[in-house]
């Protein structure tokens, strides 16, 4: 076994396929994790850190030669109070600092680190196409990935290469906001939020997974890159290509912005914010997706789920 990579964050949705992805592909894969009893054998290994106490196995970056930072709180789960807030920044940020930090004295021969942003970055922003060159909206999610950016950037005083892909919503079966939409659009449940004008960047979690090893593997990518299906849909899009699979109509009211915003708070901008993100750069730079188009997306989705069953 030539390479072995290091994974932050190997239990969440895209870390899993991931870690099972690079396996496949003959790489030996490090996953630091705060769970203290578990075990692993090659090519996958496990390896104990805790970012809040400043601990980290020593061992974590044996043979490693690329990080893949995905650790951090989930944005979606819990409603954005002030610690939560606190808590979803500090764990991209601190999880990567400490990770330096060790390396700073720790031998290794590590040449990249490829880490998780998010297309929060650009904001609300209408139905202006965004390319990476556009700065930055002000805001929470906005000023988190700029820090978090940053925090990884930092790394290119060790003399890494290093890679933030700007993601947007991760499309798969067991996990993140697909599954509890297709719940409803096979009920005939379908819903538009808002008036479903928002753009909803996405990507199907294959090429979330191979844009990855993409980056890793490239070492003429550095900087930000949009990790986006090349197809840009809005909301109302969404609901009504996925109601359609099923042979269901959306015929249930839009749900209003007031409502969302009692509901949810500050965090249904997950839901109401339009970004309409560019994957340009990632195709010149050479990759292909598998899953360009959402109805491509939608079907290869809906046959795996019928495997499964």
């Amino acid at each position: 076994m030539n390479k072995r990579v290091l994974i932050t964050g190997g239990s969440g949705l895209v870390g899993r396929h991931l870690c099972q992805e690079l396996a496949n592909r003959g790489y030996g894969v490090n996953v630091l994790t705060r769970t203290t009893d578990t075990e692993g054998e090659d090519p996958i290994r496990y390896f104990n850190w805790d970012v809040e106490k400043g601990h980290i196995d020593p061992g974590c970056l044996e043979g490693v030669t690329y990080v893949i930072h995905l650790a951090g709180e989930n944005i979606g789960a819990l409603p954005w109070s002030n610690r939560r807030k606190e808590a979803i920044v500090d764990s991209r940020i601190d999880s990567i600092a400490i990770l330096y930090r060790h390396m700073e004295t720790a031998p290794n021969d590590i040449k990249a680190v490829v880490s998780a942003s998010a297309t929060g970055y650009y904001g609300d922003r209408g139905a202006e196409v965004l390319s990476e060159e556009h700065a930055p909206k002000k805001g929470f999610l906005g000023d988190t990935c700029v820090r978090w950016e940053r925090a990884v950037q930092d790394g290119r005083r060790l003399g890494l290469r290093t890679v933030s892909l700007r993601s947007g919503a991760v499309l798969a079966t067991k996990g993140g906001m697909y599954g509890r939409l297709r719940s409803l659009a096979r009920a005939g449940l379908g819903v538009i939020f808002g008036n479903g004008r928002q753009y909803l960047p996405w990507v199907h979690i294959d090429d979330a997974v191979q844009a990855y090893i993409h980056a890793m593997e490239r070492p003429s990518l550095s900087g930000a890159y949009n990790l986006v299906a090349p197809e840009q849909v809005t909301l109302a899009d969404f609901t009504r290509q996925l109601a359609a699979f099923f042979g269901r109509s959306v015929w249930t009211p839009p749900i209003p912005v007031v409502l969302l915003k009692m509901v949810m708070g500050q965090m249904s901008q997950l839901l109401l914010d339009s970004t309409r993100a560019s994957a340009d750069k990632l195709l010149a730079s050479g990759f292909e997706f598998r899953y360009p188009t959402l109805g491509s997306a939608i079907a290869q989705l809906e046959r795996a789920e019928e495997t499964n069953d």
